[in-house]
């Protein structure tokens, strides 16, 4: 388990955060820009002393203001991986991943150096300096270096928010492979909900320096009041879907969930994978019987459950499909069609409007050069 308790004033702004999470897979510290995510993170790792509270993990204690712990960050037992990478530039990568291994008794090193260069596909980098790697290798290397110090908590602060789409595709699967390869609990700060999506397991969302809900994703991206916290268009709901079938003649694949199911681009995943869907609720539409003549390929029964308030000509409406998808429609389409709570509907969502970013299955990393 992963407990956190903190309150540290910082001038005006105010982190007074709590959440726990199983320690186990991948917990994301979610929210905009100066919401205290990284506070937070730097006051697990010991960069930062809270005023007051308690960070344990596994109930041993790495702050306890009332018990009068503080641990120093050496024995704190965190891996850090910062965005920019952090490595040294006069050394190789070699002698970047065994820095900080070095550092730690012989007796307590549980992870092996030729595991970690395995399974991050970095064999063939090994005598380069970071001057020749690309980001996306840089990234690796900084992940490998904080996993040879055999931590027991791995913090990771925007590892990819310095590299473009296609760095961050390459990066990806490694990271989400980390707590199955290793068995360490991961502590991940984001403000992108594209890599919630992919990676975390546990979401706590962030907001002026509160944690204002922590749970599994599909609970916390649903929650009505994460449209407050998040811009507007990213507001949704999260399904954990299957897949069931898949047509190469349209280069589609069939996802199904409890309330039915979802015809998104062609995944290359077999039949029984795990998938993760994020339909925003701009995406989707009412209707008041199943429509005929249509282009909507995905189209499933509902009932009401609640009417958010009207902003702006607007409202969102959240829908019961065997799990809550909400839709966001406006206050005239609400009125017109005497929508209400309780009644039986039908949602309908645009195929082509779950884009790649919007569906996350568990892929393997991709394949590595050869040595050399």
């Amino acid at each position: 388990m992963l407990d956190v308790s903190v309150r540290k004033r910082q001038g005006d702004f105010l982190v007074d955060a709590a959440f726990n999470s199983p320690a186990a897979g991948v917990t994301a510290l979610f929210g905009r820009s100066g919401s205290g995510k990284t506070s937070v993170i730097n006051m697990v790792a010991g960069l930062s002393r809270p005023d007051e509270g308690r960070i344990a993990v596994n109930e041993a204690a790495l702050f306890d203001s009332a018990a009068r712990i503080d641990l120093p960050m050496d024995r704190r037992r965190c891996g850090y991986v910062f965005q920019d990478g952090r490595l040294f530039p006069h050394m190789t990568v070699r002698a970047n991943l065994t820095y900080g291994m070095k550092l730690v008794p012989a007796a307590r090193r549980v992870i092996a150096f030729d595991d970690v260069v395995g399974m991050l596909g970095i064999g063939h980098l090994l005598d380069r300096r970071p001057a020749r790697l690309s980001g996306g290798e840089k990234q690796r290397v900084a992940i490998g270096r904080a996993l040879l110090t055999s931590p027991r908590l791995l913090l990771m602060d925007e590892p990819l928010a310095a590299l473009d789409e296609t760095r961050k595709g390459e990066v990806l699967p490694f990271i989400a492979d980390l707590p199955r390869h290793f068995a360490i609990p991961v502590l991940y700060v984001s403000h992108s909900l594209d890599e919630i999506l992919r990676l975390a397991d546990t979401l706590v969302l962030m907001d002026g320096g509160k944690a204002v809900a922590a749970g599994p994703v599909e609970d916390v991206v649903g929650a009505l009041h994460l449209s407050g916290a998040v811009d507007a268009a990213e507001a949704g709901a999260v399904l954990t879907t299957t897949v069931e079938a898949h047509d190469p003649a349209h280069h589609m694949t069939l996802l199904a969930f409890p309330g039915g199911r979802l015809s998104v681009r062609r995944m290359d995943l077999p039949v029984g994978a795990a998938v993760r869907v994020r339909i925003r609720a701009g995406e989707v539409g009412i209707g008041l019987s199943p429509p005929r003549d249509t282009s909507f390929q995905n189209v499933f029964p509902a009932v009401i459950r609640d009417i958010g308030p009207p902003q702006d000509g607007q409202v969102d409406v959240r829908l019961d499909a065997g799990c809550t998808v909400w839709a966001r429609i406006t206050t005239r389409a609400l009125e017109t069609m005497s929508l209400r709570p309780g009644q039986v509907v039908h949602a309908l969502v645009k195929s082509v409007a779950l884009t790649r970013a919007d569906v996350a299955g568990h892929e393997a990393p991709p394949p590595q050069r050869a040595a050399g």
